[in-house]
């Protein structure tokens, strides 16, 4: 019961000295009978005040050595939970030491932290009392030496990069971008969808889509049944009809003689077994070996979902079924492209945020993109820093100058036909370009990164792009050639969003549809949207893994998801 007598200036100085307690100790992890190495030396004062605790910590060993003719070790272990590593000192009395200095070995060990010698860079070092569990390594077949790999030679080893350094930075940096994106939206009122992994609907309309089907499955276990057991003839069909029209004889003449109602019942259930069996090869006979066809044409009717099926493109024309009805909706997951693409700016499996906005243009929505991107600047530049200075020191000493350059600026916004403007000028004033430029064209990446690096040195918001080369459900302008699209270009990787007011008007969807050569009967349920209760809104998709490439600075988008899929290359 708290002491109602202690006078309020005694009660502060109480907190006063339980906060300075609690920052000198350090608590295990909730859910693990250990302290993360993040608690330990990510504190301000690199963990010196927690010297004299005894603490127990796991984590791989990064480096290791033994030192004093084989008395001690100094091994760097870390857990993963930030760049850092602990110093950790083992005696030879404690534990085999050859075994321990091996790196990527596992080590949950228990000790004292004491401050190292003074002009050392450690602030805090363990001295190791025991050595709880240990996964060793046979250094000789370990595939991550403690070399410098490339991040090719990586891709290679798909399951281990995630214990070196800069793999291990990525995913904290992409988790706590993927953090930044929940708390922004559900912050602003919107409300999380999931949208299917598999679709009818092509949203791009390019066709470049991985199929779903049971279709080649179904096929191959035909084709092994009908060897295994081959398909009834009609010699044997005829042969069964003729023990079904005996077996219905037999049960007319009983009835006929008026025969006992136990000798019938056994007589009719005779022939429905005969008529079943019947069944079963008429069916067998239809068994046909290959990929079932109608009209010359696969018959998807067969297929698992009766239709055909794909891998989404994207979440948004789903995602918008609830727009129109809860307002404020973004989806956040998978989305694949079966493009047969190489560069370092393609994958066939990538991660959209989607954020869907009703009773809204397109200028809330360039506001909200350029709030969210600004939003997820700063929440690195917080809570994500040392990963971010790791980036700076080994990739990209201009990562967080970009970071702390886009969180502080507004961003440029220009129409498209201002955009055409100034790159012909660029081209005649020398600038040379690989794709030329003129007004109707799809802005190329090297127009997009001379925008913002070169002319701007700024993100750049292009909008109002020709209807020509934006999807069908972008609203159409009042002049008829363009649409009420936008772009949100940043330095590094140009294109970061792309987005637009949608489509509301029934009759300008129905023939934006019609001309870009698609059915409209896919599309139905989506027209319903505009038929019944239609709505302003707009939205817009980022690609996750290229927020990623312009946060970091890594030059490949191979480099910055757990497991990349591409052409020829689908591991784990």
């Amino acid at each position: 019961m708290a002491d109602h007598t202690t006078p309020p200036s005694d009660q502060l100085a109480a907190t006063a000295l339980n906060d300075d307690v609690s920052a000198s100790t350090v608590k295990k992890h909730q859910f693990s009978d250990r302290v993360l190495i993040r608690s330990i030396v990510s504190r301000p004062d690199g963990g010196a005040g927690l010297a004299g605790q005894r603490v127990r910590v796991g984590g791989w060993v990064k480096t290791g050595r033994e030192q004093g003719k084989g008395s001690f070790a100094f091994l760097e272990v870390n857990d993963g939970s930030c760049p850092a590593n602990l110093q950790v000192i083992v005696d030879a009395s404690v534990a085999d030491l050859a075994q321990l200095v091996q790196t990527g070995t596992s080590v949950s060990v228990e000790g004292l932290l004491k401050n190292p010698p003074e002009g050392t860079k450690q602030k805090v070092e363990l001295r190791v009392e025991k050595v709880i569990d240990m996964g060793p390594v046979d250094p000789a077949k370990y595939p991550i030496p403690k070399t410098k790999l490339t991040l090719e030679f990586l891709r290679d080893r798909i399951h281990f990069r995630p214990r070196t350094n800069t793999i291990s930075a990525v995913a904290r940096i992409r988790n706590a971008l993927a953090f930044a994106t929940h708390t922004f939206f559900q912050e602003h009122g919107f409300l999380y969808v999931h949208t299917p992994i598999v679709t009818t609907s092509d949203c791009e309309g390019a066709g470049e889509m991985f199929q779903v089907t049971t279709l080649i499955n179904e096929a191959e276990r035909v084709e092994k049944e009908l060897i295994k057991n081959p398909p009834p003839s009609e010699a044997d069909i005829e042969a069964a009809n003729l023990v079904v029209k005996e077996k219905a004889e037999t049960v007319n003449k009983l009835k006929s003689d008026k025969a006992d109602k136990a000798v019938i019942k056994a007589s009719v259930a005779e022939l429905t077994k005969a008529k079943e069996t019947v069944a079963k090869l008429v069916e067998r006979s239809k068994l046909k070996p290959g990929i079932p066809q109608k009209d010359g044409k696969i018959d998807y009717g067969q297929d698992f979902f009766g239709r055909q099926a794909f891998l989404t493109v994207s979440g948004q024309l789903q995602v918008e079924t609830y727009a129109c009805a809860v307002s404020n909706v973004y989806t956040f997951g998978p989305t694949f492209r079966a493009e047969n693409s190489h560069t370092s700016r393609h994958l066939a499996e990538f991660w959209m945020v989607e954020p869907e906005i009703a009773f809204a243009d397109l200028k809330d929505d360039m506001n909200c993109a350029e709030a969210y991107v600004k939003f997820m600047c700063h929440w690195l530049l917080d809570k994500c820093l040392d990963d971010m200075e790791f980036m700076a020191k080994n990739y990209d000493k201009t990562c967080i100058d970009r970071l702390r350059m886009v969180a502080s600026t507004p961003f440029e916004r220009i129409s498209y036909t201002e955009a055409v403007e100034l790159l012909l000028v660029a081209v005649k004033e020398g600038k040379k370009f690989e794709n030329a430029v003129e007004w109707g064209i799809d802005l190329a990446s090297e127009h997009e990164r001379y925008l913002t690096e070169v002319k701007f040195q700024k993100p750049v918001i292009v909008y109002n792009y020709p209807k020509g080369i934006k999807a069908f459900y972008m609203r159409v302008n009042d002049d008829l050639k363009t649409v009420a699209a936008m772009d949100v270009l940043v330095p590094k990787v140009g294109e970061l969003i792309g987005g637009s007011q949608r489509e509301e008007r029934i009759d300008i969807i129905k023939d934006r549809i019609l001309e870009m050569g698609l059915p409209l009967e896919p599309y139905e349920w989506y027209l319903d949207l505009r038929r019944f209760g239609t709505v302003k809104h707009c939205g817009f998709g980022l690609g996750f893994e290229r927020m990623i490439l312009f946060a970091t600075g890594i030059d490949n988008i191979r480099d910055v998801i757990p497991f990349p899929r591409y052409p020829g290359r689908a591991d784990l």
